[in-house]
């Protein structure tokens, strides 16, 4: 059972840098986004937004919406607007170089609607013990629905090693050493709601079913071991109704990744979707411009309204507590928090006076803010 790995050296002779578009408009009023990048080599940090692009969606009713560039790759449209039912939309881009990109015209393929979303106490494919997210949704569109789901969740967290004092660093002017001392600690370190977005392609659709109404899609499953459901949890899911076309896109996708960001990924060959270059068709432009609908539901639900006197999941982090050498750099630099004084229950090696906790363990703003969302509710 033994074996050696040598190591080699790798290089792209025929890496080609393709033009990334990832442009979803939808039925929500708002200023909507699109994303523009370019491919990149493996061993590269990862995708470059592209600048001073000039971009604009044409409606078939005349209306024309231009794009502002926020942020690199980021282009946001001038004005507020929604994409309506039954008018077909499609998307021009012209690049800093002067190279015009657009897309073939696409129309809403129904209204989304989800009827329910629900969690339910279970047992994945695997064993593993949980909460499952659920929904029932449906579309307005003639034939089989087509679906794309992102979600986002929030949760409460609870320092469980916070204390009300902690120690700050005190200045010294050379030759005199910094020390510390014992200072109040900000009670905003004790409850926190960490966000986070779902990073995978979702998808579903009823083409083996009767109609384009469904039920008891799982969309998200999260493991009982899991810190975020320690306290109170909420899920928001909004549900894309899109074309037959675009799903097709996205399934090709989902094979080659399950990230949601795989538009900025390496592709193992070429996906061809509705967006090309008018100067020259040979050229490889990756990405999709879809005009779709969007509805979204939130649910809120409690670790003991499911697991009533059971134990709660373990923390993000196992707190050892430690009494550290150089912990005035500890605390400068935010990396331990307070506990007690070391009065001899931690001895040997290279001890300090102070007994700490990582961070995370006393300070939940190391994993989100502080302050209540808006939507909120208890």
């Amino acid at each position: 059972m033994q074996g050696c790995i040598e190591p080699f050296d790798t290089s792209y002779v025929d890496f080609e840098s393709a033009l990334v578009i990832d442009a979803t408009i939808t039925d929500e009023p708002k200023h909507q986004e699109i994303f523009i990048s370019r491919t990149y080599e493996f061993e590269a940090d990862g995708p470059s937004g592209e600048s001073g692009a000039m971009i604009k969606v044409v409606s078939e009713n005349g209306n024309t919406y231009d794009f502002t560039e926020s942020e690199a790759g980021t282009y946001i449209s001038n004005q507020v607007f929604s994409a309506e039912p039954n008018l077909d939309y499609a998307l021009e881009v012209t690049t800093k170089d002067g190279r015009q990109y657009a897309s073939n015209t696409v129309q809403m393929a129904g209204i989304s609607n989800i009827d329910t979303l629900f969690a339910v106490r279970m047992f994945n494919d695997f064993g593993e013990e949980g909460m499952g997210i659920f929904m029932d949704g449906s579309s307005s569109g003639d034939g089989p629905g087509y679906y794309r789901y992102e979600y986002e969740e929030t949760y409460r967290i609870v320092a469980p090693h916070f204390r009300t004092e902690d120690l700050v660093v005190v200045e010294q002017e050379p030759p005199l050493q910094d020390y510390l001392e014992l200072g109040p600690r900000s009670g905003d370190e004790f409850v926190c709601y960490p966000t986070d977005h779902s990073i995978r392609l979702i998808l579903n659709d009823t083409e083996e079913l009767d109609g384009n109404g469904y039920t008891n899609f799982n969309v998200r499953f999260i493991s009982r071991e899991s810190y975020i459901l320690a306290h109170r949890y909420s899920i928001l899911v909004r549900q894309y109704v899109q074309s037959k076309e675009a799903d097709s896109f996205y399934s090709i996708l989902q094979n080659f990744s399950s990230l949601e960001s795989l538009f900025s990924q390496i592709q193992p060959g070429y996906l061809s979707g509705n967006i090309f270059s008018q100067e020259d068709r040979n050229e490889k432009v990756l990405g999709y411009f879809g005009v779709v609908s969007i509805d979204e539901k939130r649910i809120f639900f409690n670790y003991v309204d499911y697991f009533l006197g059971e134990p709660l999941p373990p923390y993000v982090n196992p707190c050892r507590y430690t009494a550290p050498c150089g912990v005035i750099d500890l605390v400068r630099y935010n990396e331990v928090k307070y506990i007690k004084p070391n009065e001899g229950e931690i001895r040997g090696g290279c001890v300090g006076p102070h007994i700490t906790v990582p961070r995370v363990c006393g300070d939940c703003t190391a994993l989100g803010p502080s302050e209540v969302p808006e939507f909120w509710t208890d």
